[in-house]
């Protein structure tokens, strides 16, 4: 008998880990709940999680198996299942972050055990250390080929029973479904009404309001959680491209592309496990970080007097998730507007995001901070400017704030650059700007290139 030891992939299909297990024996599945590991994420995503645990279980149950759920470190736990069922090795699929490193080696020392990769399309190791842009990633990377989803036939699961409870935090918003089965029936949803509109809506923030899951995929908890295969979407997109045509081509191949976006956060990782807490780009001098705490307590309640920020920070509190195109203002404005050190936008997107991804977010936050891989050595948005071209219409901005709701659309898109005195008039209850656009962008500027020494 093998054991495979569920992580952070949470499902049955397409689970290469898993197939590999059961590819020559019959194979026990296990979930070991650790609070070390979990205390790294939020109440929310821990919530998440053990709901799409519970649904693993039932998914197993009804293939005429079950999950065992154990409780304590992973490699006493796994030590005393293999010694319960007589088990002579342990399967797992590899994970990068640091911490999850660090376990699956003490599982490594104490039992005999073989790893997969099944969290990426293309094994880091089998690609260069390191690219000097996303560009040449993605060439060397497409070059490369996928893999196919994975299947595993119910005869190869163990046939056991167990009656040990999977925990139930509580989260403080309403959660999505978990499962692969909402997973797939949402990545469905994509592939009926999305994926071949994906490039000429995915930045436009009147459809992300009026159709969330269309506009863009929104698939990013159930992968975040592994709750679906990376391959498996990989394969439904490469399929839908291969027989589009025209923009519906062109739309298509735009997701597949941004998929390697997430492909390069978690080949940062392997190769840089310092990108979680240390800037990715060597300065000659230190970055002169503000870190204002009455700026950090605005930003992080969404009351910093720009619309497009502050719409993006409530919908992470009332969503636990950010569009990606509010999702890179607040995290531009934060480090470069009100000059707060990255890692405590990372800290605060880990606690409340339902689809934090430490690579993704990590990667996505340096990238933003002009302290990661992007080619441009300073860049800032400009929140006044991406609200007139991504949301002039105020749609997105009015669903999350409604104090700005019933003033002019063309008011707002220009919100910082008004007199208090119209501010006033116009939304008495919301908040003046806590920095002039102007002096903070300038500022921006200055502090980074003293830090590239430029200056």
């Amino acid at each position: 008998m093998h054991v495979f030891w569920h992580q952070r992939d949470l499902r049955i299909p397409d689970n290469r880990g898993l197939a590999v297990a059961a590819g020559d024996d019959t194979v026990l599945p296990v979930y070991v709940v650790d609070s070390d590991v979990l205390s790294a994420v939020g109440t929310r995503q821990r919530t998440f999680w053990m709901a799409g645990l519970r649904a693993l279980k039932r998914a197993y149950r009804r293939r005429g198996s079950d999950l065992l759920v154990r409780t304590g470190p992973a490699a006493d736990v796994l030590v005393d299942v293999v010694d319960e069922f007589g088990a002579d090795r342990v399967y797992y699929n590899e994970h990068y972050r640091p911490a999850r490193r660090n376990r699956q080696r003490r599982v490594d020392d104490a039992l005999p055990t073989a790893s997969v990769t099944d969290l990426v399309l293309v094994d880091p190791a089998d690609l260069d250390a390191r690219y000097e842009n996303h560009s040449r990633f993605y060439d060397d990377w497409q070059a490369h080929d996928k893999r196919q989803p994975v299947e595993v036939a119910d005869d190869a699961l163990a046939d056991v029973d167990d009656e040990k409870p999977v925990p139930s935090p509580e989260a403080d918003i309403d959660l999505p479904d978990a499962g692969y089965e909402a997973a797939r029936e949402r990545w469905d949803r994509f592939l009926a009404d999305g994926i071949d509109t994906y490039a000429d809506t995915r930045d436009d923030m009147r459809a992300a309001v009026e159709r969330p899951v269309g506009a863009v995929s929104r698939m990013s908890p159930y992968l975040a959680a592994g709750m679906i295969g990376i391959r498996e979407l990989w394969r439904d997109a490469s399929e839908r491209h291969a027989a589009a045509t025209g923009d519906a081509r062109r739309n298509v191949q735009k997701y597949r592309y941004e998929l390697s976006w997430r492909e390069q956060s978690y080949h940062l990782l392997y190769y840089t496990p310092t990108l979680l807490t240390e800037n990715y780009k060597q300065f000659p001098n230190a970055i002169e970080w503000e870190n204002d705490p009455d700026h950090v307590a605005a930003w992080k309640r969404g009351e910093t007097g720009y619309p497009l920020v502050d719409a993006g920070m409530r919908q992470l509190e009332r969503e636990g998730y950010v569009h990606n195109r509010p999702r890179q203002n607040v995290a531009s404005f934060l480090t470069k507007h009100l000059l707060v050190d990255w890692r405590v936008g990372a800290r605060h997107f880990a606690d409340r995001l339902l689809d934090h991804d430490p690579a993704s977010n990590a990667a996505g936050w340096q990238w933003t901070a002009s302290t990661g891989t992007d080619s441009v050595d300073v860049r800032i948005f400009d929140p006044v400017a991406q609200m007139h071209k991504y949301d002039d219409g105020a749609d997105y901005v009015t669903e999350y704030v409604p104090e700005l709701r019933g003033v002019p659309a063309s008011k707002l898109v220009d919100w910082p650059t008004l007199s208090d005195a119209e501010r006033e008039t116009l939304a008495p209850d919301y908040p003046h700007p806590i920095v002039d656009r102007n002096a903070a962008y300038e500022r921006a500027q200055r502090v980074f290139e003293r830090a590239l020494g430029k200056r």
